[in-house]
């Protein structure tokens, strides 16, 4: 079984585990659940922002630990104020050291769209997002069919979020597209070696329709590449470990972000 079968295989039932604790009605009565989302679509294009999707992750299946001591509060808010356009946050527990919990800290600190980073698969986890105060869902290619996506998208727009679609090339993102996404998302990394190539970004690009805000995701470590990938229309772009290896992520983020605004 490769890691993401595994993932899938041990997300449904963390699902099924969650239903019974936290049934649907006792989410819907979240402070967050009747909550207008920020627009994530938004804050990628405003001229003073930088594009920075900027990530909390502790750890990864292909790195291991990077930073299992970060303090989500210190470090969601410095990232904003660093002109990060958005915080993505891991909510997995097992592969990635996330909890829904990190998602309501950096909620209850940060007024900026949110993503909540995790292995949809199940309507429940849509819903949950929305009480966690996520403005923002992602759905992977690699593990949806079409059905599955339209499905999972058109209730999360329902509730007033985003949706971001992660693909990882051409066959995905060909049997992918569908109205019930907001962004497209290209991750570099290869699934099945875990090296990551941000070619694959730039192969890709063309092949996105412009109805959707395009997000360049994983390897993105050099300030001159995000220019590039901008100038090819690329307007987000999802960073976590580059920050996270940093003892304090928002600084590292202060001075990445800063030498993009160096010509």
């Amino acid at each position: 079984m490769d890691i993401l079968s595994e993932i899938v295989a041990n997300k449904r039932k963390e699902v099924e585990a969650s239903k019974e604790l936290y049934p649907v009605k006792l989410l819907e009565k979240s402070m967050y659940f009747d909550g207008k989302p920020v627009s994530l679509k938004k804050y990628l294009q405003r001229e003073d922002k930088s594009g920075i999707i900027a990530e909390i992750k502790r750890k990864s299946p292909s790195k291991g630990m990077i930073n299992a001591h970060v303090s989500v509060e210190r470090t969601s808010i410095g990232y904003m104020q660093a002109g990060a356009s958005g915080l993505s946050v891991l909510t997995d527990k097992d592969y990635f050291g996330g909890s829904p919990e990190d998602l309501k800290v950096a909620r209850s600190f940060n007024f900026c769209p949110i993503l909540r980073k995790d292995f949809m698969i199940d309507e429940y986890q849509v819903i949950e997002a929305k009480s966690l105060g996520a403005d923002v869902i992602l759905l992977i290619a690699a593990v949806l069919d079409k059905k599955e996506i339209e499905k999972l998208g058109k209730l999360a727009q329902g509730l007033g979020m985003e949706v971001l679609l992660e693909v990882h090339n051409e066959e995905e993102l060909e049997r992918s597209i569908t109205d019930k996404v907001d962004l497209i998302g290209v991750n570099n990394r290869n699934l099945k070696t875990f090296e990551t190539d941000v070619k694959t970004s730039m192969d890709l690009v063309e092949k996105i329709p412009a109805d959707f805000v395009k997000v360049s995701e994983s390897g993105l470590a050099d300030p001159e590449i995000i220019k590039e990938l901008k100038k090819e229309g690329f307007e987000g772009f999802l960073m976590g470990e580059t920050f996270m290896k940093n003892g304090r992520p928002e600084k590292a983020a202060k001075e990445f972000i800063k030498q993009l605004e160096i010509e």
